[in-house]
């Protein structure tokens, strides 16, 4: 409980009743819309029963509280209009635009005249001393004293723009139904420890209230990883791409490295870097299509195609054993080949889709991750259809400014690298 609300309470069970709220505030020193929101939570808590009072009031403009420390522009005026009088074009000048307000007023108060016998207006006084009535009304206002302020008086200074009118509220206080010097706090819940000790019979409980709307539920989500692949999908199929079946998370060596031209005896191949399967171990060589695997055979023994070959003896063995696929470059090999079966004609495929690695596992690797992967097949494409085909995938990402640079891969030729 504040300070504030104890102060009231203690306030109110000594005196019965408090008349006024902002009478309050001001003997204790304290902000009337702090001394409000107190009330209002005791009114809700039943503490405490209040009647709303409007009180007229007024508030001061910019331009009046300009005037609380040097008084009204007439009034200024004045003071700076010596007794043998003043050029007006030099009181304008010492003034500034105070001087030509404060002018024609204590001119309309018969406090000063001009007297234009000479050619050149002249400032005089006419009175020897004045009172500054405007200043103490604006002093009045501002330390909250409205009491006494004559209609036409307020009526002329918002005229001169120099106070507004507003409605203060205020709350006259007497004992609630619930009144005590303490607030005692409502219990929200019926706990298991109130029931046990018969606390619950004493305890207030605060009320619910069965009209309010809960809590709409929250539907699902998209994954981060789920929408970056959305994405990147998007952009595909924009460019005219057509996406690859890679549900097949098993494959066998032949697609995932001999169709690839990767030797057996290559490191990657090893139970270290890829994860063989131990049932199935293998799919026989009768499965796969058998005039492709001796052409895949005698290319990696004897070469052909421009190439000279491994000059190994290629073994079906090998290319029989099942494994988690280590890229989806094992799906284009069965996309390349099946376009060729059908007639070659030109395409673009895309997959993103999970790999699998036998990485040691830390911050930065996992033994599964997702990989991205586009080809495009066609006649006499080059090196810059390539680079333009980058630079529109990337682009549509929002990275515009590319730079590519040579690189070596052992199995494509030519090979880039992009960065920024």
């Amino acid at each position: 409980m504040s300070d504030v609300e104890s102060q009231l309470l203690a306030e109110l069970a000594d005196c019965q009743s408090i008349d006024d709220s902002l009478e309050y505030a001001a003997s204790h020193d304290l902000q009337p819309n702090q001394v409000v929101g107190v009330i209002k939570s005791l009114l809700a808590a039943g503490l405490v029963e209040g009647e709303e009072q409007r009180h007229a009031s007024y508030a001061l403009t910019q331009e009046g509280s300009s005037y609380l420390e040097p008084g009204s522009p007439e009034a200024q005026v004045f003071a700076a209009t010596p007794t043998e009088g003043i050029l007006q074009a030099e009181l304008l000048q010492k003034l500034g635009p105070v001087g030509k307000v404060g002018i024609g007023q204590a001119m309309k108060l018969q406090w000063i005249m001009l007297d234009k016998s000479g050619g050149q207006p002249v400032a005089k006084r006419k009175v020897a001393e004045i009172t500054d009535g405007v200043q103490k009304i604006l002093q009045s206002i501002a330390s909250g004293n409205t009491e006494g302020i004559a209609k036409q008086e307020a009526d002329a200074l918002k005229k001169r723009k120099l106070i507004i009118p507003e409605t203060r509220m205020s709350y006259k206080l007497t004992k609630g139904p619930k009144f005590a010097l303490q607030r005692k706090r409502a219990a929200t819940d019926l706990t298991h420890d109130m029931l046990q000790s018969g606390s619950w019979q004493d305890q207030e409980f605060k009320a619910y209230n069965f009209n309010a709307l809960g809590l709409p539920p929250s539907g699902g989500y998209l994954h981060p990883l789920l929408k970056v692949r959305s994405q990147f999908r998007k952009i595909f199929v924009a460019m005219g791409f057509e996406e690859m079946m890679t549900n097949a998370y098993v494959e066998n060596s032949f697609w995932n490295f001999d169709a690839l031209f990767q030797p057996q005896q290559h490191p990657a191949r090893d139970a270290h870097d890829t994860f063989f399967l131990t049932n199935p171990a293998s799919t026989p060589a009768e499965r796969l299509p058998q005039e492709y695997l001796h052409r895949v055979k005698a290319t990696h023994e004897q070469g052909g195609y421009g190439s000279i070959g491994y000059g190994y003896s290629w073994k079906v063995a090998e290319a029989e054993k099942n494994l988690l696929r280590t890229h989806t470059t094992a799906v284009s090999s069965r996309m390349l080949y099946k376009l060729a079966q059908e007639g070659f004609k030109p395409a673009k495929y895309f997959s993103i889709d999970r790999v699998f690695r036998n990485e040691a596992v830390d911050r930065t690797h996992l033994a599964e991750f997702h990989q991205i992967e586009g080809v495009v097949c066609d006649k006499g494409l080059t090196l810059r259809d390539l680079i333009g085909t980058l630079k529109m995938f990337f682009d549509r990402l929002g990275l515009k400014k590319l730079r590519f640079k040579p690189a070596y891969n052992p199995y494509t030729e030519p090979s880039m690298e992009i960065f920024r």
